[in-house]
């Protein structure tokens, strides 16, 4: 039996091939096993060794019903076969959760929630996000970017870094639920670090190169989501 088509609006989650592989490994079974079980147990009877074995290396990613099947198989938690989560989607599947429960805990209708799954377009209220966040255990840089505030915090990021730092605490906070002084330390490191990579760029009269300070400069401002967290795990630690 062939296996069917993924559906066009239900793309499979980001599989770690690598996991997949050590885990089997670790239970000491082989490709055609795998397939037996996805077959006698979980009722996909189109599975092969050969579909297992191209999993593993990565040529074909499971579905989300295939990955849940799979992980069934081999002992873990989706989460355990899923590359760091990105989507509402991803970090359903990898807590092994079904669209249902988590519309039923958070009060969505099942149809909306999973056109906001298909959109990438959370609209839900700050009581059903905070229930989302706990009912998936997201991080607070998983919540920003699940929530789709992810955007507008790298632009206040990269406003507050190039001008005045000190005008965007109270914006930076209405976007991430963080102490005021974390956020101005964090603004402040943010600030000085851009702001020395420009100088050096001066310093050298503004003289191209392949490595240059203004490279840095435009690297620094497409990553400033990712350093303003980790500054502010820093200071946390």
């Amino acid at each position: 039996m062939r296996r069917p088509p993924a559906l066009p609006n239900q793309p499979g989650p980001p599989f770690n091939a690598p996991a997949a592989r050590r885990l089997r490994a670790a239970l000491g079974m082989g490709p055609q096993h795998v397939a037996h079980d996805l077959r006698a147990s979980y009722g996909l009877p189109y599975a092969t060794p050969d579909l297992v074995l191209a999993w593993e290396r990565g040529t074909v990613i499971p579905s989300s019903p295939e990955l849940t099947a799979l992980a069934g198989v081999l002992w873990c938690a989706p989460g355990e076969l899923i590359d760091r989560p990105r989507t509402l989607r991803e970090h359903r599947i990898a807590c092994g959760l079904a669209p249902e429960d988590v519309a039923l805990t958070v009060g969505l209708d099942l149809l909306g929630y999973l056109a906001m799954e298909e959109d990438e377009d959370w609209q839900g209220t700050e009581r059903q996000s905070t229930a989302l966040a706990d009912m998936l255990s997201l991080s607070l840089p998983d919540y920003v970017t699940v929530t789709g505030k992810e955007e507008r915090l790298a632009e206040l990021l990269r406003n507050a870094v190039t001008t005045r730092w000190q005008a965007y605490v109270r914006q930076v906070g209405k976007v991430v639920p963080l102490d005021k002084r974390l956020i101005e330390d964090a603004l402040r490191g943010l600030h000085e670090e851009y702001q020395g990579q420009m100088t050096a760029t001066l310093a050298w009269g503004d003289i191209p190169t392949t490595d240059s300070a203004e490279d840095k400069g435009r690297n620094f401002l497409t990553g400033i989501v990712a350093h303003f967290w980790n500054r502010v795990e820093d200071k946390r630690s």
